[in-house]
C-alpha cells in the first residue's frame, strides 16, 4: 500500500508539472503589438506617451494599482478624479485612451514586456563600396523551426504515452502480494531508498520545470505575416526549452523502467551464473607492451649498476611507436595538403569563404522574401491578396488616428484629393516608415518593408469617404 501511494503520487506529479510547463504564459509582446503599438512606442513619445518605465511612474505617484483601471476603463478613472496620472496623460494628447479588452494578467504581461525592453543597437546602413566588409545578419528560419517543433511535440506525446503505460504497469505490479511482502520487508529493515529516490525525482523535476520560463510563441495576426512566413513564429529558445522538457521526460521514463525492472527482480530468483573462462590478458599485454617475461629478464640486463640496481633494456611499447609513426605521417600529409599543394584552406581563408557563402544565402533569402524594398523603389500593389493584408495592417495600426474608412480623425483624411506630403506610393512608404514630427509615428520598428508597401497601396485604393476637412494641396 505504501508503494502504491508513491506510484500514484509520482504519476500525478509528472502529469501536473508537465501541464504547467506546456501552458503558455501571457505573451506580453504580442499583446503590446495588438493593443498598444498603434499609438505608443517603448522608447520615445508618439501619438501616446513613451511607455518605458510607465509602471514605475505610476508606483512613484502612489497609484500602482490604478494602472489596471486605466488600461481597462480609462474614462471612468478620469471621471472619478482620483488619479493625477490619468489627468496628466489626458492632457498629453487630444486622442482619448480607449478601453482595452484584456484581463489583469494580460496587463501584467504587457508591463513585464515593457520593463524588459532593451533598445536595439543602431546598425549602420550597408555600404555600396565593395572594399568595405559587409556585416552579415543572420535571420531565424521560422519554417524549419516550425517543422522541428512538430517533431519535438510528437516526441513529447510518445514519451508521455510511454510514461502512462509504464506507470500503469507499475501500479498493477505493486498490487501483487509478493511485491507488497518484499516492500514491507524493506520497510522493516529501514530501507527507504526507493521512496527517497521517487521524492527526489518529483522535487527535481518540479523545480526544473517551475524555474524554467514558459514558452510563449508568437502568432501572426491578420495581415501581419509576410509572404511565405509560417502561421507560428518559433524561436530557437522555444525549441531548446521543449528539448529540455523531452529530455526530462526521457529521464522519468528511464527511471520508471529501472523501477519496474527492480520490482521484477524481486519476484524472479537470481540464477547462479556459471563461471566464465578468464580472458587471456597476458597475450594482449605482450602485444601492447612487448615486455620480456620475468624468467627471461636476465637476457636484457644492462652492464652498468647503481646501488645494487641494474637496468633492463626493454623496447618501447609498440602502441607508442605506432602512434609516433602516425604523427609523422599526419604531419607530412598536413604540410602538403595545407601549405605546399594548398588542397585545403587554412582557418582564416576557410572562415572568409564561409562568411561569403553565408552572405549569399542571406542575400538570397532577402531577395526571395522581397525585403529589399524601400522608399526609392516601392511600387503600387494591386493584387487582391496584398490589398487584403494591407487592410488588416491598416486596421491594427492606423484606425486610431485615421478612422476605419480613412476619413480622418487626429490624422488627415486619406480618401480625398488633398495631400500634405504627396500621394505617390513612394511618398506614403516614406511617411509610414519614418513618420514625422507632426504626430505620425514611425512604423519601421513594427512592420517589414513588404508590409509597409501593402498598407501604403491599400491607402491609395481607399474609396472616398466624407470626414475631416481637406488638408494640404489638391493633387488631381
Amino acid at each position: 500500500m505504501i508503494m502504491k501511494k508513491y506510484i500514484k503520487s509520482i504519476v500525478l506529479s509528472i502529469a501536473t508539472v508537465f501541464a504547467i510547463t506546456m501552458v503558455k504564459a501571457q505573451d506580453g509582446e504580442s499583446l503590446f503589438k495588438a493593443k498598444c503599438s498603434a499609438c505608443h512606442l517603448l522608447d520615445k513619445n508618439s501619438t501616446g506617451p513613451m511607455l518605458k518605465g510607465v509602471k514605475q511612474k505610476w508606483e512613484d505617484a502612489g497609484e500602482g494599482e490604478m494602472i489596471y483601471e486605466w488600461v481597462l476603463n480609462p474614462q471612468n478613472l478620469i471621471a472619478s478624479g482620483k488619479s493625477q496620472m490619468a489627468k496628466a496623460i489626458e492632457s498629453y494628447s487630444k486622442t482619448a485612451m480607449t478601453p482595452q479588452e484584456v484581463d489583469k494578467a494580460g496587463v501584467d504581461a504587457i508591463l513585464a514586456y515593457i520593463d524588459s525592453y532593451v533598445k536595439p543597437e543602431e546598425v549602420n546602413p550597408p555600404s555600396n563600396n565593395p572594399n568595405v566588409p559587409q556585416e552579415v545578419t543572420y535571420v531565424t528560419n521560422y519554417n524549419d523551426n516550425l517543422n522541428m517543433l512538430y517533431w519535438l511535440l510528437f516526441m513529447t506525446v510518445i514519451l508521455l504515452f510511454a510514461i502512462f503505460l509504464m506507470s500503469n504497469s507499475l501500479k498493477t505490479l505493486v498490487k501483487s502480494d509478493a511485491i507488497k511482502n518484499k516492500l514491507m520487508e524493506q520497510n522493516k529493515k529501514g530501507d527507504t531508498s526507493v521512496v527517497k529516490t521517487i521524492a527526489l525525482l518529483i522535487g527535481g523535476f518540479g523545480l526544473m520545470t517551475i524555474t524554467n520560463n514558459a514558452m510563449a510563441f508568437t502568432f501572426n495576426g491578420p495581415g501581419m505575416a509576410a509572404e511565405g512566413a509560417p502561421w507560428l513564429l518559433v524561436e530557437n529558445s522555444d525549441l531548446y526549452a521543449l528539448l529540455v522538457v523531452d529530455l526530462i521526460l526521457l529521464g522519468v521514463l528511464w527511471y520508471l523502467r529501472n523501477l519496474f525492472k527492480e520490482f521484477m527482480q524481486m519476484l524472479i530468483p537470481e540464477k547462479v551464473a556459471a563461471p566464465k573462462p578468464g580472458f587471456e590478458f597476458k597475450k594482449l599485454n605482450k602485444v601492447l607492451t612487448d615486455v620480456v617475461e620475468i624468467e627471461d629478464e636476465a637476457s636484457i640486463l644492462m652492464d652498468h649498476e647503481y646501488d645494487g640496481i641494474r637496468e633492463l633494456d626493454n623496447n618501447l611499447p609498440p602502441w607508442w611507436v605506432w602512434m609516433f609513426y602516425a604523427t609523422i605521417i599526419f604531419g607530412v600529409i598536413y604540410i602538403f595538403n595545407y601549405h605546399i599543394l594548398g588542397t585545403s584552406d587554412l582557418q582564416i581563408k576557410a572562415y572568409e569563404k564561409d562568411m561569403a557563402e553565408s552572405k549569399k544565402e542571406v542575400d538570397a533569402y532577402l531577395s526571395k522574401m522581397a525585403m529589399n524594398v524601400d522608399e526609392t523603389n516601392a511600387t503600387l500593389m494591386t493584387d487582391a491578396g496584398d490589398l487584403s493584408k494591407g487592410k488588416g495592417l491598416f486596421e491594427i495600426n492606423c484606425v486610431s488616428c485615421h478612422n476605419p474608412k480613412g476619413e480622418g480623425n487626429i490624422g488627415p483624411n486619406l480618401t480625398d484629393k488633398y495631400w500634405l506630403y504627396g500621394n505617390d506610393v513612394k511618398d506614403l512608404f516614406k511617411m509610414v516608415k519614418y513618420g514625422n514630427a507632426n504626430g505620425m509615428p514611425e512604423h519601421a520598428s513594427k512592420l517589414n518593408p513588404i508590409q509597409i508597401q501593402q498598407v501604403s497601396s491599400y491607402v491609395l485604393n481607399l474609396p472616398f469617404a466624407e470626414g475631416k476637412e481637406p488638408q494640404g494641396t489638391e493633387i488631381k
